[in-house]
This record gives C-alpha cells, sequence and structure tokens, in this order.
C-alpha cells in the first residue's frame, strides 16, 4: 500500500524509459554536486590542505581531522545526497505527493516491535548468505574479473576501516549520524519511495518492482561479494513499506541495521567486546534457518497487523 500518487506525464508508463533517465541523471548530479561541495569546505571547516584531498578520499589521510572530515563528505554527498535527489525527483519532476501525513498516522509501536523481530530473523539468516556471497569463484575464463572485484572489495574495506576507527566519541557520533541515520533515511526515501512504487506502477508487479528496487540498491554499491545480502536487506525494506504503506518503516530498519553495525565497531575499539567488520562470522546452518522461520513468520504477522489498519482507515 505504498503511497506515490503523480499524474505527471513523465511519470506515466510510456515514458517510463524517460523517466529512470531523468531520475538517473539527477541523483548522479545531486551526489557530484553535493560531494563537490563538501570538499571544498573541507579547507575551511577542517583546515586540511587541498593537497591532501587524494590520501583523504582514498582513506589513507594521516590528518587527525581527516575521519571526521571524510564523514562530513559522505554526510553530504551520499545520505543527504540521496535524500536531495528523492526530493526533487518526487517533488519537482513526478510532482508527486507521498501522504506524508498518512505515513506518520500508519507508523504504530506494536508495527515497529514486529518489525525489530523481522529485522533479527533477516540479519541471522544473512549471516549465512554472507558467507556464501563472499566464497563465490569465478570460472577460470573469468578470472580476471574476479581478481578486479576482489582488488575493489579490498580497497572497499579499506576506507570502511578507516571511516569507522573512531577515535573519540565525536567521530563516534558523527559515524552514526552519518553511516546510521542519513543513510537510512536518504537512500529508503528514493529506492523505496520513489523508485520501488514506479517500478512497481511500470511493471504492474509488486514482488518485482520491490525486488528490482532491491538489486539496483544493491547493485549501486559496487560490493559484488556483498550484492546478495545487501538485495535481501533491500528487499526486507521493500517489503515493510508494501505491507505497511509506511515509509518510516523501512527508514527506521535501515538506520536500526546501520547503527547496530557502527555500534560494534566503536564497542571494538573501546575493547569492551570483539568484533571485527572486515570478517564475516560464521553462522550455522541451524541458526541461518531458525532466522530465516523466524523472518517469513514476523513478517506475515506483520503483514496481517498492517492489513488491519489498512482496512480500519
Amino acid at each position: 500500500m505504498q503511497i506515490y500518487k503523480t499524474q505527471s506525464p513523465i511519470a506515466s508508463k510510456s515514458n517510463w524509459l524517460l523517466s529512470f533517465v531523468v531520475m538517473v541523471l539527477i541523483t548522479i548530479g545531486v551526489l557530484f554536486l553535493l560531494q563537490g561541495l563538501g570538499l571544498l569546505l573541507i579547507n575551511p571547516l577542517f583546515g586540511i590542505p587541498l593537497d591532501e584531498l587524494l590520501a583523504l578520499v582514498t582513506g589513507q589521510s594521516e590528518n587527525p581531522d581527516g575521519r571526521m572530515a571524510f564523514l562530513f563528505v559522505q554526510g553530504l554527498g551520499g545520505g543527504l545526497g540521496f535524500f536531495v535527489a528523492a526530493l526533487i525527483i518526487a517533488k519537482l519532476v513526478d510532482k508527486a505527493d507521498l501522504g506524508w501525513q498518512q505515513q506518520i498516522d500508519r507508523f504504530k509501536f506494536t508495527g515497529f516491535a514486529i518489525m525489530v523481530v523481522v529485522m533479527i530473523g533477516g540479519i541471522l539468516f544473512n549471516g549465512m548468505l554472507i558467507e556464501w556471497n563472499a566464497g563465490i569463484k569465478f570460472p577460470g575464463f573469468l578470472s580476471d574479473l574476479e581478481n578486479t572485484m576482489r582488488e575493489k572489495e579490498d580497497e572497499l574495506m579499506l576506507m570502511t576501516k578507516y571511516l569507522t576507527d573512531f577515535d573519540s566519541t565525536s567521530e563516534f557520533l558523527m559515524g552514526l549520524l552519518v553511516i546510521g541515520i542519513l543513510a537510512g533515511l536518504g537512500e529508503e526515501f528514493l529506492f523505496r519511495g520513489v523508485l520501488q512504487p514506479k517500478l512497481q506502477y511500470y511493471t504492474g508487479n509488486a514482488h518485482v518492482g520491490i525486488w528490482l528496487a532491491a538489486f539496483i540498491f544493491s547493485a549501486i554499491h559496487l560490493q559484488f561479494y556483498g550484492l546478495f545480502p545487501r538485495m535481501l536487506l533491500g528487499a526486507i525494506f521493500g517489503y515493510l513499506y508494501y505491507y505497511s504503506g509506511s515509509l518510516l518503516y523501512p527508514i527506521s530498519a535501515h538506520i536500526l541495521n546501520n547503527a547496530f553495525t557502527v555500534i560494534l565497531v566503536y564497542l571494538n575499539k573501546l575493547g569492551k567486546i570483539e568484533f571485527n567488520i572486515e570478517e564475516s562470522e560464521q553462522v550455522s546452518l541451524p541458526f541461518a534457518l531458525l532466522g530465516l522461520v523466524l523472518l517469513i513468520i514476523s513478517m506475515q504477522v506483520f503483514k496481517e497487523k498492517n492489513k488491519k489498519i489498512l482496512i480500519h482507515e
């Protein structure tokens, strides 16, 4: 019961290709613009010389303010960028109404509690999927492609480790804001709030729309060895929105998922727990199956609970 009401000609089925081209161009344009703005502001805000920018954006900066500056650029040109792009597409291009008051009214505490159980089940099952995806081997004739993807994966992991190797409480809080809140808000607004309803409308099938949006959401992270676990998460977020008609559920779920990882990383840095973001913990088959069962059952309960709310509405 997603809400994306528009009568704009560009959003019609006959103009689906034009609609996607415009959507891609606006998103890329906004991301580049805001990232560029963020880089220009690094020197006046953090005092980092321009000749250190390359080291900064590759996660190799040794400047004491480098991590805060990098998080600032990521927040401005990442999560906030997706949010601004979605806003421009929905309001200025498609002239769509997302019915925010309805979405807020549909967000209930009981639904939130069930959503948490859904995420627990999804995380447990995803543990096995992460391990499987990370161990995929390509045929011999595709070895060069596999090596390139592995190298890209290593580069992105270095950047992730640099971003989350918090040296202070202020860096940790900045990480929570950028990686948890802004990423969850911006990505869900664009991929679930705008893209998913459009895909459902163009394909005529809600499930196709959900999984296509989830695939695109995962693919834009450019990490093949995390493609399928992230796609499953995207689909979970998609069904939370589809069954409830409130974008606040997938936004909350996304923020909780990201924030949980950031908190674990920081607790590991403080020596409170052992957690290595670089290693995927092996989840036993019984726990993975338990997670799958929990995911299916809790999602069905979530669906039925929200069906009553929507009928009453």
